[in-house]
């Protein structure tokens, strides 16, 4: 993965594909690998981005405080540099908060959204527990342990596990921590009003803590389109990255479909085919 000097640091990255693009934005303490399922499966039709939030993986470590209004100048930054003048981005689980920020802060550079069991906010006493655990051990010298469970809790296979840990060791202790914190703390469900973009939403059939908040965005996006995945847990990018891939290459299949009807109808004449339906809001697979 080569590097980028964006905004003040050194993230690393990777594209691979050409067609509309995707940008990818993982969780705290992962990297990047955690959505290489969708990099290999994605890249046949579109142009995938995945990189290392700063002081997670390969990137530099940060001496800012690690916020989500600095990660989203990152990804704008990022896409500037590869002269992506928009596109989809997709995050998972608190890299989905981030997603939701660099949305409804920089709404033209992103043609829609992917949520992948992400959230609006940490309300529940569930995830806010987890999340707070999971600062303290970032913070207190237990970052390999840390590590060693999220990552194993992410794999579905060995050698998964070994290469997701083998990128987490290499993050800052204390920039993870600050993500974590941050995570904690964040809260947009107040604004997905003005997210006008389309919208998808991928959920675990059996991730009962994240039903409140596939709930809250479904009910607060404008366009959302919800899916359940039956029988899996939260950790979907690696679990389930066949359905995954599969869901994400037919919703933006249908958004550049009617995107290019948009074109069509700007058009004169009278040669324009009929409108094509949205998929149900609860869609189980």
């Amino acid at each position: 993965m080569p590097f980028a000097k964006v905004n003040g640091t050194r993230l690393h990255y990777h594209t691979q594909g050409e067609g509309p693009p995707i940008i990818f934005v993982h969780p705290p303490l992962l990297s990047g690998k955690i959505f290489t399922y969708q990099m290999v499966q994605l890249s046949f039709d579109h142009k995938v981005i995945i990189f290392d939030i700063r002081g997670h993986g390969e990137s530099a470590l940060s001496e800012a405080p690690l916020t989500y209004p600095l990660i989203a100048e990152d990804i704008k930054q990022l896409l500037d540099y590869l002269d992506v003048e928009q596109a989809y981005i997709c995050g998972y689980s608190t890299g989905g908060s981030v997603a939701l920020e660099a949305m409804l802060t920089y709404p033209q550079k992103f043609l829609g959204g992917i949520m992948v069991s992400a959230m609006s906010e940490a309300s529940d006493w569930i995830t806010s527990s987890r999340i707070w655990l999971a600062t303290q051990f970032a913070q207190f010298n237990a970052h390999k342990l840390l590590s060693a469970a999220i990552t194993a809790g992410n794999a579905d296979m060995p050698i998964t596990f070994k290469n997701l840990y083998a990128s987490s060791i290499k993050g800052d202790p204390r920039n993870a921590a600050e993500y974590f914190k941050y995570s904690g703390k964040y809260r947009c469900t107040h604004r997905l009003k003005e997210i006008k973009a389309p919208m998808l939403l991928i959920y675990g059939e059996k991730d009962a803590a994240f039903r409140k908040y596939a709930r809250l965005l479904h009910n607060g996006l404008r366009h959302p389109t919800l899916y359940f995945v039956k029988d899996m847990p939260h950790q979907l990018p690696a679990k389930a990255g066949d359905v995954i891939s599969e869901l994400i290459e037919g919703w933006i299949g249908l958004q550049e479909e009617e995107a290019a009807k948009k074109l069509i109808a700007q058009v004169p004449g009278d040669w324009m085919t009929e409108g094509q339906n949205q998929p149900s809001p609860h869609i189980y697979m």
